[in-house]
């Protein structure tokens, strides 16, 4: 046996569509001590609302934000599974059912004439990211759609390799400054810092779907992480920008050795309604939704 179109299909329409209807325990957990951490009367209201909405989304099986983005997956292809489908394909199909299904806005659409296709997907959406994980037989497919608001807040920028690293620190707190209440905050920052410029942004990306209780497993980099977040939540924008301690729910940061004279750094800034839901096929026909 192998792993079907019907399979990824299901799995695809599945994942966008829970995805933007519940925010992941971490992020809960987190709005409720950040709650609970706020001397704001204003903040405190605010995250009790941001919370409210939450709940009263997943029990009315509804979207969390009417900004259902564009979907992108996460695809870890296991070693030892056989595969007898075009994922990609399969997983725009599950996106178009699940955007007819739900329904979700589609917000899919032609770069320079701005026509929408009108089912979410077209060409090169979804947007892919692959790996693959020795010894495993199965395939590993995480629904992470994103919305627009963060994104017109990020930003990369290209340091040459002589850059004082304080300058970096610079460039993220202003990027995070200047976002102010856009990006709806608080928010979750993803920090890509390394590689080159086709592939900072995608460790930036990486880096805002972790978990916001994960920090680095290098502790050189855990400790920016969690100098960077408490330099982002003393400037004071608070939830929806009106004020208080809770601007940030975390910033993440994945890295990756560059080159000796450049030094890439991307920041991507999304609100704290994280769409994030994965799932296993196994080629027997199984299908594991974590």
């Amino acid at each position: 046996m192998s792993i079907t179109n019907e399979m990824v299909k299901e799995v695809g329409e599945r994942l966008y569509g829970e995805s933007l209807k519940a925010i992941p325990k971490d992020v809960e957990d987190k709005l409720k001590e950040m709650r609970d951490a706020e001397d704001s009367d204003l903040a405190r209201f605010q995250l009790d609302k941001i919370l409210l909405n939450a709940r009263i989304a997943k029990e009315r099986d509804g979207v969390i934000c009417q900004d259902t983005g564009i979907s992108s997956y996460k695809v870890l292809v296991g070693t030892d599974v056989k595969v007898g489908c075009d994922i990609e394909k399969a997983l725009a199909q599950g996106t178009a059912a699940a955007t007819k299904s739900m329904p979700a806005i589609p917000h899919s659409v032609h770069p320079i004439t701005r026509v929408n296709s009108g089912n979410g997907v077209g060409p090169r959406n979804p947007i892919m990211h692959w790996g693959m994980i020795p010894g495993a037989d199965y395939v590993e497919i995480t629904g992470m759609p994103t919305g627009g608001g963060g994104d017109l807040c990020s930003g990369t920028r290209m340091f040459t390799g002589s850059t004082p690293f304080k300058e970096v620190k610079k460039f993220i707190i202003e990027t995070v400054a200047e976002a102010g209440c856009k990006p709806c905050p608080p928010m979750i920052v993803g920090v890509g810092l390394g590689g080159m410029y086709e592939s900072v942004s995608e460790l930036a990306k990486e880096a805002y779907m972790r978990p916001v209780n994960v920090r680095n497993s290098d502790p050189i980099v855990a400790e920016v992480e969690k100098e960077l977040m408490e330099m982002v939540n003393e400037l004071g924008i608070g939830p929806m920008g009106l004020g208080g301690k809770t601007t940030c729910l975390a910033v993440n940061i994945e890295y990756g050795n560059t080159g000796t004279y450049i030094l890439p750094v991307s920041v991507k800034i999304g609100c704290w309604d994280v769409h994030r839901k994965a799932a296993r096929l196994y080629d027997d026909g199984r299908i594991e939704y974590l």
